[in-house]
């Protein structure tokens, strides 16, 4: 099968609106969304970040950079303020080259967000 851009998303909640905090969960999530997917660095098309309007201490792109992600165009926007939305969450979506079908891509959904999308496989 010849290879495509395909998205997988993802999305983690933090504790806290703390620096530590966001760091270590976009490390975590983008590590998780890359081991499922078999993804490599060079693979890796962008990034698009979303975070609740909750969280403003730091761009989860910021955190990204720090695993080594400064090479790939990332972008961070607010997620629209829904009444009952979960709080302190950060959302993800990778555009990557890969030969999966749709069907195969594993998205990955951490902590407080794992009930956004519970109709996907893990």
């Amino acid at each position: 099968m010849t290879s495509r851009i395909v998205a997988v998303r993802g999305a983690t909640t933090i504790e806290s609106d703390s620096w530590e905090s966001i760091e270590v969960r976009v490390h975590e999530l983008l590590g998780e969304i890359l081991r499922r997917n078999l993804i490599d660095h060079d693979d890796i098309v962008s990034v698009l970040f979303t975070a609740t309007p909750d969280i403003t201490v730091a761009f989860p792109a910021t955190a990204a950079r720090g695993i080594g992600f400064g090479d790939i165009p990332l972008m961070c926007a607010t997620e629209i303020d829904v009444a009952g939305a979960t709080p302190l969450c950060i959302r993800a979506m990778l555009h990557v080259y890969s030969t999966r079908r749709r069907d195969e891509i594993r998205h990955v959904y951490l902590h407080g967000a794992q009930g956004l999308r519970d109709d996907l496989p893990t």
